[in-house]
């Protein structure tokens, strides 16, 4: 049976604007428990900003964290799927494009994230991808 996007997506992700400060949206990631955040335009998709990108674009770079903004850390040539699409596509773009997270969207508007550690609990749930995804941070 063909899985969709829709299937293992995680709905309604966590969005920021572009002028959001850095530590703005690091406090989003913990409070959340999240490894990434979509920056959007009002409803327009601007990119993609993980924990990795606050750190190397941002941190690394200098500069007060409340004043930089998003905008200079997030990654904005992303490749995209819709809800629609076969989970095998997905998987295939993650690997084609190195990367462990593609925004979700449906008519031009973010409605979703899909992940590698989500397709690794769906298709291998026992894997060491899948055991990592599922558990809880150590706080």
């Amino acid at each position: 049976m063909t899985q969709h996007v829709s299937d293992i997506m995680t709905s309604a992700p966590a969005t920021v604007e572009p002028q959001t400060s850095v530590t703005a949206v690091a406090r989003i990631m913990r409070d959340q428990d999240l490894g990434a955040v979509l920056v959007t335009d009002g409803d327009e998709l601007r990119g993609l900003v993980t924990d990795r990108d606050l750190v190397v674009r941002s941190l690394a770079e200098g500069g007060d964290p409340e004043q930089i903004t998003v905008a200079g850390a997030c990654s904005d040539d992303l490749v995209t799927v819709t809800p629609e699409d076969d989970l095998d596509h997905a998987i295939a773009l993650m690997r084609e494009h190195a990367v462990r997270r593609i925004p979700v969207v449906e008519h031009g508007h973010a409605v979703g994230i899909v992940s590698l550690g989500d397709t690794a609990m769906e298709r291998d749930p026992g894997s060491a991808l899948g055991d990592i995804s599922v558990a809880r941070p150590n706080t």
